[in-house]
């Protein structure tokens, strides 16, 4: 194994950098094939055993490393910075994301008679509609969560229910 180590750990760390490095700038300028997103998510994953023995390999620099101010002031730098990106912004509850999954939060959050005309039908369309899809504690006074949660359903079994009646 230590020739393995030897061998491979910091070449394999460093190709796997790169590669996270490119899909990284890629998804940050929004260029390039959809097919980045799931390179860059499931390479990091790779990326992590890489490190785990680049690590391995190098653990007495490391920890001399570990004994010095400019690694423990750069760890909390960096810890500090990422817990910027956590901090919720714009107010509400702090729940983020994509635009597009705050916006199904949004509806998720509606009424029946609020998020039927959305879908071209009137509200008690849309109740008798999700009862007949199996949401069974559908009724007009009840978010479209609280529905779903009260039938035992998920978010996105609502959402195909709701699909299936607008089609």
């Amino acid at each position: 194994m230590p020739s393995f180590l030897s061998r491979y750990a910091t070449p394999l760390m460093t190709g796997l950098f790169l590669v996270s490095l490119v899909s990284g700038l890629a998804l940050f300028f929004h260029v390039g094939p959809t097919g980045f997103h799931g390179m860059h998510e499931w390479l990091s994953m790779v990326l992590i055993l890489a490190f785990v023995l680049h690590l391995w390999k190098n653990w007495r620099p490391m920890t001399a490393y570990l004994r010095r101010a400019p690694m423990a002031l750069s760890l909390a730098l960096s810890v500090a910075v990422a817990a910027i990106f956590l901090v919720p912004v714009g107010g509400g509850e702090g729940r983020g994301g994509p635009p597009q999954v705050r916006l199904a939060q949004a509806l998720y959050a509606a009424t029946p008679e609020v998020a039927a005309p959305v879908f071209g039908m009137t509200g008690a369309e849309l109740v008798e509609g999700l009862k007949r899809a199996g949401l069974t504690s559908a009724d007009s006074g009840k978010t479209l969560r609280e529905i779903a949660a009260a039938s035992g359903k998920s978010d996105a079994e609502l959402a195909v229910a709701i699909m299936g009646l607008s089609s």
